[in-house]
């Protein structure tokens, strides 16, 4: 059976124009039928080549997986396109849990005062001690802009740490998922967390291409800024 791709999903799409979906539906994530990679692209396209797949037959179990945290999603895929782009879309009314966006109450509007340049400023809630926000109101430029530069003091000091922490942990959960089985697993999460790219690579070597190309890309800011093998950039 071949891939199918997201493109092809718009004949599946009669009603539904992507520019109203929520930022749910457009979440980056990669689904697999076994260790061959089926779809990759803004969930609602992933969702339904998935259900396509699965109608047609698969030779291996569907996982499909968020490319930003490789966390598991599952898909309610019962019932006609129309239902599930709209069971995803009550779905997404709260957020994703791995992006951690939020929906304003119902009622609420998102309002900016007149004159001033909204600069892609998203309001979310944040919760202090009293002692915080008395050091935040004493600050120049207000609170919001306080907490901005101490944000952007840490980001540049953390040097990156987090970013490959968080590399980590995703392809962690995806190869937990998928690849515990595949030969050499436990040197592969070895060279993972010792962020040794070329054995991390290496220990693949036998792997299915899929597995392995996904893997290496969701590791990448983990490894010490190790190139991908030409083979594997995608």
């Amino acid at each position: 059976m071949e891939t199918i791709s997201p493109g092809h999903i718009d004949l599946f799409l009669p009603i539904i124009k992507k520019q109203d979906m929520s930022e749910y539906l457009s979440i980056p994530c990669t689904a697999f039928d076994g260790t061959r990679q089926l779809a990759s692209g803004a969930l609602i396209d992933v969702a339904l080549a998935v259900r396509v797949a699965a109608m047609a037959g698969t030779h291996g179990p569907i996982l499909t997986f968020d490319d930003a945290s490789g966390a598991v999603i599952d898909f309610d895929l019962r019932g006609s396109t129309a239902e599930i782009v709209a069971r995803l879309t009550r779905r997404g009314g709260g957020g994703s849990p791995e992006s951690g966006t939020h929906d304003l109450p119902d009622g609420a509007t998102s309002t900016r005062s007149r004159g001033r340049p909204k600069l892609g400023v998203v309001a979310r809630e944040v919760t202090l001690l009293p002692r915080h926000w008395e050091w935040l109101g004493t600050q120049a430029g207000g609170a919001s802009q306080a907490l901005r530069r101490l944000i952007d003091d840490a980001r540049r000091a953390d040097g990156g740490r987090s970013r490959a922490r968080l590399a980590r942990e995703r392809a962690y959960r995806f190869l937990s998922a998928l690849a515990g089985d595949l030969p050499g697993f436990e040197d592969v999460i070895r060279a993972l967390f010792s962020g040794d790219g070329d054995i991390f690579a290496d220990r693949m070597g036998a792997w299915p291409a899929d597995v392995r190309a996904y893997a290496l890309k969701l590791a990448q800011a983990s490894l010490g800024g190790t190139d991908l093998p030409e083979e594997d950039k995608t």
